[in-house]
């Protein structure tokens, strides 16, 4: 798989010591943290206010249209400057929020402005996260990907996770309005850091100018000549396809059966969260000199724990729901960041896009389908299958000479020839 090298500007410092990157990611987190807090404040306001039908609808309400622009916001990102794209978005962020705030303050909230807000969230996220997506590639080296990674996802996953567990406290003391103020205040943090602090060092291939649904086409056609990028693609869309059902429905259908009760279900979301932060970070200690094969085998790993989530006693779940964990957290990471080194950076935006549809379009589906199985046959059936069938969708790239081969370390650290079986490894 060849992959031009984007053009550097400038070089970047030895990651450890990159401040400038370092200073992004706790930015980030601090935005992820606002973002829990949020949602919480949107949850909790839209049952207060309304039936649980409607309160469902509410906190939905932006994943149809994020679907529906998703692909666009691919097209933009491909096309435009990353920066300005995201403080553009940001900014437009805040003043949803602030107006919700004001709102509040002047009217009891109603459903409409619960449904406003959800929406325009969802949109701007629709075309906010591909450029976003892109940023990693444009300050770090290639190399540097999978540590830039583990210490991103740990900081986002422990800002989610103290955002949410401040959002209930702020939103039953402040209400909706000091929750939308406290995240327009992080949101405003990283448009000022974005203009400020945050200058790419390497410049990306931009995509020719055309109408957006020619650009939409091109990006389909390019997966499809492309098939390093298409297992990449399908391997990270489907990362939460088999994973998402066995844990958001499965594991409380099993403390049900099972009588455990709700706290049950509480630790083994607790395991997976420490497993998952735990396997992300590992990455930056212990990573594997073929990280393409060492996420593709972690996916092997968990199947086999989505699999023994059927089965066992509770300790056995919940030894299987931390295993889970840090394969989902080691997996991510790795393939990720290979993802956003050996993709054409061209298309980066487009393919990020269609990699975040997929989870959109079919997670309901896979939800949908495990619960009738459960339903129709034993609890472990479902299990058993959605396990199974990842196991046996990882043959394909495991298989693949190209992942087998591909290292993102650089060339003085790699012991294997330029070309394995024909297939070039990634350019630096």
């Amino acid at each position: 798989m060849t992959v031009a090298e984007p053009l550097q500007l400038s070089e970047p410092p030895v990651f450890r010591r990159d401040v400038r990157v370092h200073a992004w990611i706790g930015v980030k987190a601090l935005s992820d943290a606002g973002d829990a807090l949020w949602s919480i404040a949107l949850a909790w306001t839209a049952v207060q206010i309304a039936s649980p039908a409607v309160a469902g609808l509410v906190v939905a309400a932006g994943t149809v249209p994020r679907a529906v622009v998703l692909l666009f916001g691919g097209v933009l990102a491909d096309r435009a400057n990353a920066r300005t794209v995201m403080m553009l978005f940001n900014t437009l962020r805040v003043g949803v929020l602030v107006a919700v705030a004001l709102w509040v303050l002047a009217e009891p909230p109603t459903v409409a402005v619960l449904l406003f807000a959800a929406i325009a969230f969802g949109v701007c996220d629709a075309f906010y996260e591909p450029s976003a997506g892109t940023i990693a590639r444009q300050l770090v080296r290639p190399s540097d990907l999978p540590a830039y990674g583990a210490v991103a996802q740990t900081a986002s996953r422990l800002g989610t996770m103290a955002g949410a567990a401040a959002g209930g406290v702020i939103v039953a003391y402040a209400g909706l309005s000091g929750s939308a103020s406290i995240n327009a205040l992080t949101f405003t943090v990283v448009v000022a850091f974005i203009a400020i602090w945050l200058r790419p060092r390497f410049a990306l291939a931009r995509a020719p100018k055309e109408s957006a649904l020619r650009g939409i086409g091109r990006g389909f056609a390019h997966l499809r000549e492309n098939p390093t990028t298409r297992t990449l693609v399908l391997a990270l869309s489907g990362l939460n396809l088999a994973v998402g059902p066995a844990v958001g429905i499965g594991l409380a259908l099993r403390a049900h059966d099972e009588g455990w009760g709700a706290q049950a279900v509480g630790l083994f979301e607790a395991l997976l969260g420490l497993g998952a932060a735990l396997g992300a970070v590992s990455v930056a200690r212990w990573r594997p000199r073929r990280e393409a094969l060492g996420g593709f085998w972690a996916l092997v790993v968990q199947g086999a724990g989505i699999i023994a989530l059927g089965i066992g006693p509770i300790w056995t779940v919940a030894a299987a729901a931390f295993v889970i964990g840090c394969t989902a957290g080691y997996a991510s990471v790795l393939l990720s960041a290979t993802f956003s080194a050996t993709v054409d950076t061209a298309y980066l935006g487009r393919m990020g896009s269609i990699t975040r549809l997929g989870d959109d379009c079919l997670m309901p589906l896979a939800m949908a389908a495990f619960g009738a199985l459960a339903t129709a046959t034993s609890l472990w059936v479902p299990f058993a299958l959605f396990g199974g069938a990842m196991m046996a969708l990882m043959i394909l790239p495991l298989r693949t000479p190209t992942f087998r081969a591909m290292s993102l370390r650089p060339a003085a650290e790699a012991d294997d020839p330029t070309e394995v079986d024909g297939a070039e490894r990634p350019r630096r």
